[in-house]
């Protein structure tokens, strides 16, 4: 895959993300390098791998699911907060 001008546009709608334009010759170099490092990956030879190789027989440990509460902790956080009222953030309204 080829990495251009035109391809880093794409990315940068899609992303939400404006790129300057002094970076963007630093930016295609990188994403150059990091797809022609999965290339390479791709040249791996991987027909005699089982697919589940790096799996356990004895599955996931699990844990009982016990909830858990410490009113220190709420208390903690809040008194960082400028306002709070029963236990809750007072935010500015920002719908009408």
């Amino acid at each position: 895959m080829q990495i251009d001008n035109t391809l880093l546009q794409r990315l940068e709608k899609l992303s939400h993300v404006k790129i300057a334009d002094d970076k963007r010759e630093e930016i295609i170099g990188q994403l150059s390098e990091i797809v022609s490092f999965v290339d390479n990956l791709s040249e791996l030879d991987t027909q005699n791998v089982d697919d589940a190789f790096a799996m356990t027989s004895n599955g996931t440990a699990l844990r009982e699911d016990t909830p858990f509460n410490n009113p220190q902790i709420n208390d903690d956080i809040l008194k960082h907060s400028p306002h709070s009222e029963d236990h809750f953030f007072i935010v500015p309204k920002i719908i009408e």
